[in-house]
């Protein structure tokens, strides 16, 4: 019998780790179709659309896939037209959330939404109650490994970046949306390994939570990126540990 509940558990854990896979798959496949919708099927024109693809592969997506959710945003295939959607709201102790959805159903993922901010103790606000807490920044993310302090500062100084977060295995250079292109290549060229480069969302302030607070912040954080439509979720949220 115990290895039966062994090989049961294995399979459950296959399952969800499949329906893990499947839904990740459905969402990039979205933010490709959203990306084309935005700004062309060029990613080489096309900033948000290279940052999609790059994740697609960053999960193995089979390359059919996103040729295929591109040729659909073109119009060459039908099916459902996704548009962009913001969702903005409060979570437990006033922490602001920001939620970016792609939707072939408004009224649907709005309720959808609604639900989840309400379940986890939240309240889902009117248009614009948050979004102005939160700035539209381009994030280039870089490998540490083998990279001076000095080089990263002084190659976002020339190349025009605002701000640099440097850690122990990487370093996250922020700049304007329209620069993330020219900031991104000027490290290329300068020899550093970049992991990832898009457009995100910084906010101004933080709102510090800790305990029954802070977990119920993360329980909402969670399910709402776990809801289908749902391509980014922001919050302003700062966790404060034990005895900090």
């Amino acid at each position: 019998m115990a290895g039966h509940s062994k090989w049961h558990n294995i399979k459950y854990r296959k399952g969800r780790q499949d329906a893990k896979k499947a839904q990740l798959f459905t969402k990039i496949s979205k933010e490709i179709y959203a990306a084309v919708r935005m700004g062309g099927a060029n990613p080489e024109t096309n900033a948000r659309l290279r940052a999609a693809i790059q994740k697609a592969r960053d999960i193995r997506m089979p390359l059919d896939n996103i040729e295929r959710t591109i040729k659909k945003a073109t119009g060459e295939f039908g099916g459902a037209a996704y548009e962009a959607a913001i969702y903005e709201g409060y979570g437990p102790g006033g922490v602001a959330i920001l939620v970016e959805a792609l939707t072939d159903n408004r009224n649907r993922t709005a309720a959808r939404i609604r639900h989840l901010f309400a379940k986890h103790g939240g309240s889902l606000g009117e248009s614009g109650c948050v979004a102005y807490l939160f700035a539209e920044k381009g994030e280039i993310v870089l490998d540490r490994a083998g990279a001076d302090e000095e080089a990263i500062l002084a190659t976002a100084l020339q190349a025009g970046a605002e701000d640099v977060d440097i850690g122990e295995e990487e370093a996250v250079v922020f700049a304007a949306p329209e620069a993330i292109d020219a900031v991104q290549a000027a490290f290329a060229a300068a020899g550093f390994s970049v992991r990832s480069a898009k457009v995100t969302r910084v906010p101004s302030v933080t709102v510090p939570v800790a305990g029954e607070v802070a977990e119920a912040n993360l329980a909402l954080l969670e399910a709402l990126e776990d809801e289908d439509d749902v391509s980014e979720v922001y919050a302003n949220l700062e966790v404060e540990t034990e005895g900090a």
